[in-house]
């Protein structure tokens, strides 16, 4: 097999070639221009598809899960569609859209509820299957080790703006970038129980936060004292919290999903 490591091949034609299960990992295919190929099978992760426009193409099977803002499609722009079908599906998920401290808390206090029911399930299984991954997604242990990074980032790391607020267990997502300080332990099999004490002890940070902060506080400008997310600019004590309740509302969703085949 061909390997191309850290080469500029813009502006290459391929022409009756076969790509069929090559593996691209942070490839560059910005203004690509795709006609007459076979993309059957292809799976895309964590991609950035800022102005994709796609004609003439034939789609009897696909999916896309991820954050939709605008989706076109033969003319009707279906992300509102979607966005009200998933806020009939599941009656709590408009919750998740608060505006005022109060919000926020039920917001959070709603997110205990579940969870605490998607705890009771994954206890019913064996331990170690809570460390199994399904369709090489994050196991429900990496879940919740990934949730408490994302806390650490933007309650301790912007909000409270402390440089260092890690915890050896915290799991960045698979793209991060590799910083000195911060955990990246993959190969890490802790309990269900030690994840769900640093998680309570999170989720009594952000309690804190909630318990000192008025609604004007929320719209307190706020900026990264971590290397992450150091580009982000703009944001207020309100857009932190809301990325916070985001990433607990999704991980749970799947969470959920990769139990029923785990528990089948």
């Amino acid at each position: 097999m061909t390997e191309f490591v850290e080469q500029d091949l813009a502006g290459s034609a391929f022409h009756r070639v076969d790509l069929s299960r090559s593996a691209f990992r942070e490839v560059r295919l910005a203004g690509a221009d795709l006609r007459n190929v076979d993309l059957s099978g292809v799976r895309v992760r964590a991609a950035w598809l800022q102005g994709v426009r796609m004609t003439g193409v034939e789609v009897p099977d696909m999916e896309i899960h991820g954050e939709i803002v605008r989706l076109v499609v033969n003319g009707v722009d279906v992300a509102p569609l979607v966005e009200a079908e998933l806020d009939r599906r599941h009656p709590e998920r408009p919750l998740m859209r608060p505006t005022d401290v109060a919000g926020f808390k039920e917001a959070f206090a709603t997110l205990d509820r579940l969870w605490a029911g998607t705890v009771e399930r994954a206890r019913a299984l064996p331990p170690e299957r809570l460390h199994e991954q399904v369709d090489d997604e994050w196991s429900f242990i990496e879940t919740l080790r990934h949730l408490g990074f994302a806390h650490a980032c933007w309650v301790d790391g912007v909000v409270l703006a402390d440089p260092s607020p890690w915890q050896p267990l915290d799991l960045p997502w698979d793209e991060a970038p590799v910083v000195e300080g911060v955990p990246w332990d993959r190969d890490a099999r802790p309990s269900l129980d030690e994840v769900l004490d640093l998680r309570a002890q999170r989720r009594a940070t952000v309690q804190a936060v909630l318990n000192d902060l008025t609604d004007a506080g929320l719209e307190r400008r706020v900026s990264p004292a971590t290397p992450f997310n150091s580009d982000a600019e703009d944001l207020t004590v309100a857009a932190c919290l809301t990325v916070v309740l985001n990433e607990e509302w999704e991980h749970r969703l799947y969470a959920e999903r990769d139990l029923a085949v785990l528990e089948s």
